[in-house]
């Protein structure tokens, strides 16, 4: 979660995305992040990035904990 955090905020900063291999993120985490990051866009525009940044916490923990929820790939249906 925090990897995916750091990313989404350095993504909104005007960081870009980037590969996602290359940031250490799986492409369910990147997804994660690209969907947290668009969220934020229009909140970041209308109420700052302050605001835009809780959303991304929320978004990130909110995608992480759904993604996991049934563990990560060495505990889940990937075994």
């Amino acid at each position: 979660m925090r990897l995916v955090g750091y990313w989404s905020r350095k993504a909104l900063d005007g960081g870009g995305y980037g590969d996602y291999q290359s940031m250490g993120l799986s492409d369910g985490q990147y997804d994660i992040l690209r969907a947290a990051v668009a969220a934020a866009r229009p909140v970041e525009r209308l109420q700052g990035r302050e605001v835009a940044r809780k959303l991304i916490k929320r978004q990130v923990r909110a995608g992480c904990a759904d993604r996991y929820r049934d563990g990560g790939p060495a505990d889940g249906p990937w075994q």
